[in-house]
């Protein structure tokens, strides 16, 4: 089964995400592909949405943000996107206060993930407020290098508002932060698109190299592994796994647990019903082939 493609639209607020939006789905309607977009807002009414033409499938997620007090909503209407609809391309404008890693987490349902390729993080700078970000919060100020630090692809908007020498040191700063995501200076996010299409978060790694900075991995278990065994390969782990979450079952237990793992921290809740046993890993810089090795020998350790 074909997956479905899926690009994270991130960046402050007024940074140009909606106008790259309506590029994306002119490009899109150009080559006649089966799109959808869902659009986050922290407050109750939809600004943006008349960017989506009709015949485009529209979710709209208000009153809140989706990588916290809204969780559960995104997760219902991605499902119903992908039972209904079967869209070809998923494109999140994610609302301006988002941080990259609760984003990607809120999307990767176990549920689904195995139906989704995440194509990567596009992060949308204004370059003249790039410039004056001590004048912000600290944590405004904190936001903002996180959404540029895992960006797949970085447009810094506003150009024409910035001396020569500021724009160069806008890319070296940024370049500094992220030297993986390509960057590129822009008037109102004027991109050429096929560089965005070249992009890929689950790419192929080559020569051991993973060469983007967040990506993910998703696991499905066929039989009940041993408790212990999974708790040796949690305590394992690399720093640079930031989430995992996902159903297991273990020899001991007719029935799933849910797991959940972040910062560290394992929790596991007790499921009445059983779930597709599908683990869904987060991280940075991470080799998957050898999580993928060991997750692979828990399921041949015998019963116990």
């Amino acid at each position: 089964m074909k997956k479905t493609e899926v690009y994270i639209l991130s960046g402050f607020l007024g940074s140009g995400k909606t106008t790259l939006l309506k590029r994306l789905l002119e490009d899109e309607r150009s080559h006649g592909r089966k799109v959808a977009v869902l659009m986050n807002e922290l407050g109750q009414v939809s600004i943006d949405s008349d960017v989506v033409e009709e015949d485009v499938s529209l979710k709209e997620l208000l009153g809140g943000c989706i990588c916290c007090s809204i969780q559960d909503k995104l997760e219902e209407q991605l499902q119903e996107l992908l039972i209904e609809e079967h869209p070809e391309v998923i494109y999140i404008e994610t609302t301006g206060a988002a941080h990259p890693v609760e984003v990607l987490d809120s999307i990767l349902s176990p549920l689904f993930a195995d139906q989704l390729f995440i194509k990567g993080i596009i992060t949308t700078v204004d370059g003249t407020r790039w410039k004056d970000r001590k004048m912000l919060s600290p944590d405004l100020q904190q936001l903002i290098l996180e959404q540029v630090r895992n960006a797949d692809f970085i447009l810094i908007n506003k150009f024409d508002y910035l001396a020569e020498n500021e724009q160069a040191q806008l890319i070296f700063e940024m370049q500094g932060l992220n030297s993986k995501a390509p960057c590129l200076l822009t008037n109102y996010s004027k991109v050429p698109i096929e560089k965005l299409r070249n992009l890929a978060l689950d790419a192929k790694k080559e020569s051991g190299h993973i060469h983007l900075n967040l990506s993910t991995f998703v696991y499905q278990f066929h039989k009940p592994i041993s408790e212990t065994g999974f708790e040796e390969f949690l305590k394992n782990l690399p720093d640079t796994i930031y989430r995992i979450k996902g159903y297991l079952k273990f020899q001991h237990s007719e029935q799933p647990f849910l797991f959940q793992y972040a910062y560290g921290m394992p929790l596991y809740m007790k499921e009445y019903m059983n779930r597709r046993l599908n683990l869904v890993f987060i991280g940075e810089n991470v080799n998957w082939s050898t999580i993928k090795e060991k997750l692979a020998s828990l399921q041949e350790q015998p019963t116990q």
